[in-house]
């Protein structure tokens, strides 16, 4: 059976993540290795033999495939969090530098090679990149991937431990500000009782934020889809969409919640999500549509990865985006064929934006950079394709070339390539992880990982308290985020039944995180 995988490396590959898969989904008190059970795989199987090791171009394949995909899902949220969270962002990178500070006088102190300090930096902090940034500056040296094997499961535990104190301090924490919770999206009919004369784009501003109108009956009974000059009466019926609090403000300017249910009411006018799979509308906004000049329609929201969004004007669509459209009945056929409404779009991978954003990053990522004092360090597979994705993501689309994927197709990229790359990781260092454990320096290696890990946990939850004053659940998300492990926001998503509040503060540090994670592995491989 060794002769056979050792010499079929794909069929090695599948193996490794058979297995590796299958353990990780075993869960010990709600937690589990979930795919880092990969590495502890190959781990095994190139300790028990050192020809069960995949080839340099598969790790490579796999890093820069999963490090290009959260690019370019993260690159709207990570540009908008360096406008509306630069403090939780800053904290982030400073914590974040100073552990690297930290792992460096560690290893000064124990006596540790420069890869055994990259790789304790990469473990004790959960990053994948990061580790691969460091074996590929020491030239496929195993003493990167030894020391954060060593370190990973206490970063694991001892930031889960923090994102729990988090929540079960929550919002009864003196300093907890509930005024970054985003509120889920609701549907109110209003009874229109004062004349303001304002028409609703003038009334769509709120100041607990934007609000959307669907349709009206006016008092001849008959409803209509509105537009940006319809002038609400009294007696007219109006159904409005956007967040709890900005549909109360709207309510009180108006008149009151009526007693029925526009959006029950589907004589005339009816209402349906369908999928966007045009192409052409792939980065382009929902005015760019035009579906009320050509259909008499409102798109009113889009739905993106399990999240409701507001159906704006400026709104930027992308690829499998579910539009929820209100139209004439006789015309909602129309709409769909329109926009598509093919489940086709949901798992296109747009292999033309794909490639050319993987050959940007790979190229961006070999560019040598003059470092004062260090040398010169290169952004690498993982940096290199992660700063184009983010750039990209963010741009959308540059004439006919679409560089967004959709969100079931981006995730379906990010864990195949982190899988590919962690297969390929772990087996290129089965032996030098077994004299590890029987060797002093297993211990000191998993003693000084665990020590990373904790300042890391006590920083950002003094931090997060005292001087952000969050609430437990984004808190809660910073620390995942910071750590960027999915596991800690999975089962703080868990806990707060998915508060939106979690996965905000994961995606608003996520992004650096990972960028200065990288970039701090390397500098550590040449002190």
């Amino acid at each position: 059976m060794v002769d056979l995988l050792a010499g079929r490396p794909v069929l090695l590959l599948f193996a490794v993540l058979a297995v590796g898969t299958a353990v990780g989904a075993v869960r010990l008190r709600r937690v589990s290795l979930g795919p880092a059970a990969v590495l502890f795989t190959a781990l095994a199987f190139s300790a028990a033999d050192e020809r069960l090791a995949l080839p340099e171009v598969l790790g490579t394949f796999g890093l820069a495939v999963f490090a290009y995909a959260v690019g370019v899902t993260a690159g709207p949220s990570f540009f908008a969090s360096l406008r509306t969270g630069l403090r939780p962002v800053s904290m982030v990178v400073a914590v974040l530098v100073g552990l690297g500070l930290v792992a460096w006088g560690i290893g000064r102190l124990l006596g540790l090679t420069p890869g055994h300090v990259a790789g304790l930096y990469a473990g004790a902090l959960n990053n994948t990149p990061a580790l691969a940034a460091a074996i590929l500056r020491l030239d496929g040296s195993p003493d990167p991937t030894v020391a954060y094997s060593m370190s990973y499961v206490g970063g694991v535990v001892l930031l889960l431990a923090a994102a729990t104190w988090a929540l079960r301090s929550g919002d009864r924490h003196p300093t907890a500000d509930d005024r970054s919770r985003p509120s889920p999206v609701r549907n109110a009919t209003i009874l229109v009782e004062r004349d303001n004369a304002l028409a609703v784009s003038e009334l769509s501003w709120t100041p607990h934020g934007r609000v959307l109108f669907s349709r009206y009956q006016g008092e001849d009974g008959t409803t209509r889809i509105v537009q940006g000059d319809t002038v609400l009466r009294p007696g007219d019926q109006v159904l409005a969409i956007g967040p709890e609090r900005a549909l109360q403000h709207l309510t009180k300017q108006l008149g009151r919640r009526s007693g029925e249910s526009m959006e029950a009411e589907r004589t005339d006018l009816d209402y349906r999500r369908i999928v966007l799979s045009q192409r052409h509308f792939y980065g382009r906004t929902v005015a760019d549509l035009d579906l009320f000049a050509r259909f008499g329609a409102r798109a009113t929201r889009v739905r993106r990865a399990d999240q409701d969004l507001l159906a704006t004007d400026d709104f930027v669509l992308q690829a499998g985006d579910r539009v929820r459209v209100a139209a004439p009945r006789e015309q909602m056929g129309l709409v769909a064929a329109y926009l598509g409404d093919s489940e086709h779009g949901t798992s296109d991978i747009n292999p033309l934006g794909l490639a050319l954003g993987l050959t940007a990053g790979l190229a961006l990522g070999s560019v040598p950079m003059p470092v004062p004092g260090l040398g010169t360090l290169e952004l690498g597979q993982a940096a290199g394709p992660l700063v184009v994705g983010l750039v990209l993501g963010r741009t959308g689309r540059t004439g006919r070339v679409v560089w967004t994927l959709p969100h079931q197709a981006a995730e379906t990229l990010t864990q195949i390539g982190l899988l590919v790359f962690l297969a390929y990781a772990g087996g290129r260092a089965g032996s030098a992880f077994v004299e590890a454990l029987g060797d002093p320096l297993g211990l000191q290696l998993v003693v000084a990982g665990l020590v990373v890990s904790g300042l890391h946990a006590a920083a950002l939850l003094l931090l997060g308290r005292a001087w952000l004053r969050q609430a437990g659940p984004r808190l809660a998300g910073v620390v995942a985020g910071s750590q960027t492990q999915p596991a800690i926001l999975a089962q703080a998503q868990e806990r707060t039944g998915h508060d939106p509040r979690v996965a905000l503060g994961y995606a608003m540090v996520y992004p650096v995180a990972m960028v200065v994670k990288i970039l701090v592995a390397q500098v550590l491989t040449l002190v």
